[in-house]
């Protein structure tokens, strides 16, 4: 039996506890990774502009003296949650200006590629963008994420209501 990502939210959202985040905590689910990051409160007390250094040394921080204070909460949870979902779990938080994720995999993927997106591979490395070609096809990828950020929220919306219509047709 698979879980769905609405079950994987909602347990992970009733297992953190309430005085960890200011809100319901961000999941992000893939096939090998889920990736929970909270809003922390942001300290009291400061003042300057919301990018400036006081701001962001401040969001830093907090970011460091909750991953401390919650590490081993946080261990026993992601213990609990990988086996019941058969997936690891990385931790972030994010505070004013900050978003930091603690631990998070890098899985290798592989694709084979023609020689003009080689090419592009090779440019951006030529150029120091990128120290390789899984670092370039990783910046590559983000660009994307970055500027399609409409789009794919649409697709994977559109996905969910899929799944969710496959969940409730009839069953073989």
């Amino acid at each position: 039996m698979t879980t769905s990502s609405n079950e994987i939210i909602g347990w992970l959202r009733g297992r953190l506890p309430d005085a960890w985040f200011t809100g319901p905590a961000e999941v992000t689910i893939d096939r090998e990774e889920i990736t929970v990051l909270g809003t922390l409160a942001s300290p009291e007390g400061i003042e300057g502009e919301p990018d400036g250094p006081e701001v962001t040394e401040a969001a830093h921080g907090r970011i460091s003296r909750f991953r401390e204070e919650t590490r081993d909460e946080r261990i026993a949870i992601a213990r609990e949650a990988e086996h019941r979902f058969g997936r690891k779990i990385a931790w972030g938080a994010r505070c004013g200006p900050v978003r930091a994720v603690f631990t998070n995999l890098a899985v290798p993927v592989m694709t084979r590629l023609r020689q003009p997106e080689r090419i592009v591979l090779d440019t951006l490395v030529e150029a120091g963008v990128a120290r390789s070609r899984a670092d370039a096809l990783a910046w590559c990828v983000r660009l994307v994420g970055q500027h399609t950020e409409e789009w794919l929220a649409q697709l994977r919306e559109a996905m969910t209501s899929v799944q969710r219509l496959r969940e409730e047709g009839p069953t073989a």
